[in-house]
C-alpha cells in the first residue's frame, strides 16, 4: 500500500485527468485543474482519508464544475463552432479488454464531448463520472454533496439529453480509416463525382478555426456544399501538406503536417458506410499542445 503523498497522488494521476478533460473538452484546463488538486492534496490534513482515490476523484470534480462554469462563459464568444481540444488516445496495454477500451475511446470522442456542452456542469459531471468511469451513484453523491436520489435524477436527465443530440455513428475503426483514406485521394484528384459518393446526403462538416486561421464560420451542412467546400480547399493546397494517421479522441484520424507541424486534423463519422460528419481542427491555439511525438 502506497503511503508517500506524491506516490498516492500519481497513482491516481491519469484518472483525475481523464475525469477533468472530459468535464472541459480542453487539455490545458484539465492540466490546471489537476494541478489544483495536487496543491490542496498536499495541503490537506490526510490523516483521515481512508480512500485516497474517491477523496481525489471529489476534489478533481468540483474543481472542474467550477472551471466548467467560468469557461462556459468565454465558449458564448467563441468565434465560429467549436470543437474540444484533440488528444492523442493510446490507452495501450492497461486496458486490455475491447469493451472498455471502446467505452474509453466514445468517451472521449468529438461527437459525445460536443453533445455534453448542452449539459449543466452538474449533470455533465455526473454523466462523466457514471457513464465513462462506471462510479456508483452513492460514490458521486458523495463527491457532489448531493443526496443519491438527486444524482439519480441528474444522470438521467443527463442520459436523455445525450440521447437526443448525439447521432449514432458506425465505430468500426477499419472502415473508418478505409473511408478517410478514400476521401483524401478524391479530394485531392479534384474527383467531385468520388467525394460526393462517400458523403451522407445529409453530411455535416464542422470546423474549429476560432478565427484564427482559415476554416468555415458555419456548419456546412448537404453533400454538394461540402464537397464542394473540400475540393476548393484541396485545390488550394494540394502540394502543401504531408499527411500521416493518428488516434485522436478515440478515432482514427488524419493529421496535415506543414513543415512537420501540425496544421489541420480531419475525423470523419460514418453511418450506413458513408461519411455523415467531418471535424475540421484548425485553431492553432488548439493544435500547438497536441503531443504528436
Amino acid at each position: 500500500m502506497l503511503t508517500d503523498p506524491t506516490d498516492v497522488f500519481e497513482e491516481h494521476r491519469a484518472l483525475l485527468t481523464g475525469v477533468a478533460y472530459r468535464m472541459l473538452g480542453r487539455a490545458a484546463d484539465a492540466e490546471d485543474v489537476v494541478q489544483e488538486a495536487w496543491l490542496r492534496w498536499t495541503a490537506d490534513d490526510r490523516a483521515g482519508v481512508r480512500e485516497p482515490r474517491a477523496f481525489l476523484v471529489r476534489i478533481t470534480t468540483r474543481l472542474a464544475i467550477d472551471r466548467l462554469r467560468h469557461v462556459q462563459s468565454r465558449r458564448e464568444s467563441y468565434v465560429g463552432p467549436w470543437l474540444p481540444e484533440p488528444i492523442v488516445t493510446d490507452f495501450g496495454p492497461a486496458v486490455p479488454d475491447t469493451a472498455e477500451r471502446a467505452l474509453l475511446a466514445d468517451s472521449v470522442s468529438l461527437a459525445l464531448l460536443v453533445v455534453l456542452e448542452s449539459l449543466s456542469p452538474l449533470e455533465r459531471a455526473v454523466f462523466v463520472l457514471r457513464e465513462a468511469f462506471g462510479f456508483p451513484f452513492a460514490e458521486i453523491a458523495t463527491a457532489l454533496d448531493r443526496s443519491e436520489a438527486a444524482v439519480r435524477q441528474l444522470a438521467g436527465r443527463a442520459r436523455r439529453h445525450v440521447d437526443e443530440g448525439r447521432p449514432r455513428y458506425d465505430v468500426d475503426p477499419a472502415q473508418r480509416r478505409d473511408l478517410t483514406e478514400r476521401f483524401l485521394a478524391a479530394a485531392a484528384d479534384g474527383d467531385l463525382t468520388g467525394l460526393l459518393a462517400l458523403l451522407a446526403p445529409d453530411v455535416r462538416l464542422v470546423g474549429d478555426s476560432g478565427g484564427k486561421t482559415k476554416g468555415p464560420l458555419r456548419i456546412i451542412e448537404s453533400a454538394d456544399k461540402v464537397g464542394r467546400f473540400l475540393l476548393a480547399v484541396a485545390q488550394g493546397v494540394r502540394d502543401s501538406y504531408e499527411f500521416r494517421f493518428e488516434e485522436i479522441n478515440g478515432r482514427s484520424a488524419l493529421v496535415a503536417l506543414v513543415g512537420g507541424k501540425t496544421d489541420a486534423i480531419f475525423q470523419i463519422e460514418v453511418r450506413d458506410g458513408r461519411i455523415a460528419c467531418l471535424y475540421i481542427m484548425r485553431n492553432p491555439d488548439k493544435l500547438q499542445g497536441l503531443d504528436l511525438g
